[in-house]
């Protein structure tokens, strides 16, 4: 079975936002709303971590702004952009992993080494959603399952009640099949970033790494092509 790029990218959601909440004081790497929600709770319960949940969305925002801007330019100069932002994801997820296995587990959330790694990793996490918009847009989300979820339900409950036409109702099997499967893929992300946060700590960064710069050293035939 061949693995597609928004395939990849899917899994590497689901595990960089479980290492970033386990690692990292409840910090999603790139789950914007989640980190609304654990900010509320770090000023309830007194927790630390709270600084990095704050910093969290203008640094996404910042982030995705210069990877739409930095992709125009490249483009322009006839230069590839996916290839480039993909290398640049590369580079941050490495630093965030060199700090993380250098400096943690960290005991404060809020302490500068850990702010730095949550941002160098949200930042990582910033450019795949970027890339998802501008070159995948047709793919199921890589980060956020509950619109896929909620999609997924629909279109299982328009097949169950067969109303549909055959060529809505092909459609629809068709987006709940690759619904589904992405849903999978990302909890199999998920699921593998607690079983190498237990087993091996602060070493489970490297593999967003590693994933990265295999796309970027090896990219498929249709990620050059979306370049």
């Amino acid at each position: 079975m061949k693995v597609t790029v928004p395939q990849l990218l899917t899994f590497n959601g689901g595990y960089s936002d479980t290492a970033g909440f386990l690692a990292l004081h409840g910090l999603f790497t790139a789950h914007v709303t989640g980190n609304f929600v654990t900010f509320g709770a770090s000023l309830v319960h007194g927790t630390s971590g709270a600084v990095a949940k704050l910093l969290a969305l203008p640094m996404f925002c910042l982030v995705v702004m210069l990877s739409r801007l930095s992709g125009e330019y490249l483009t322009r100069k006839g230069l590839a952009p996916l290839r480039s932002l993909i290398g640049a994801k590369a580079v941050l997820f490495t630093l965030g992993a060199a700090l993380a296995i250098q400096w943690g587990p960290f005991g404060n959330g809020d302490s500068l080494v850990a702010i730095v790694t949550g941002m160098l990793l949200v930042s990582a996490m910033a450019i795949q959603n970027a890339i998802h918009k501008l070159y995948f847009p047709k793919a199921p989300p890589t980060t956020l399952m509950t619109g896929s979820t909620t999609q997924a339900m629909i279109d299982l409950a328009d097949l169950m009640h067969g109303g549909l036409d055959p060529e809505a109702r092909k459609a629809a099997r068709a987006r709940c099949i690759s619904l589904a499967t992405s849903i999978c893929i990302f909890a199999l992300g998920c699921a593998a970033a607690a079983i190498g946060y237990m087993q091996a700590g602060m070493w489970v960064f490297v593999l967003p790494a590693v994933l990265a710069i295999g796309l970027y050293l090896f990219p498929p035939p249709h990620a050059a092509a979306a370049a």
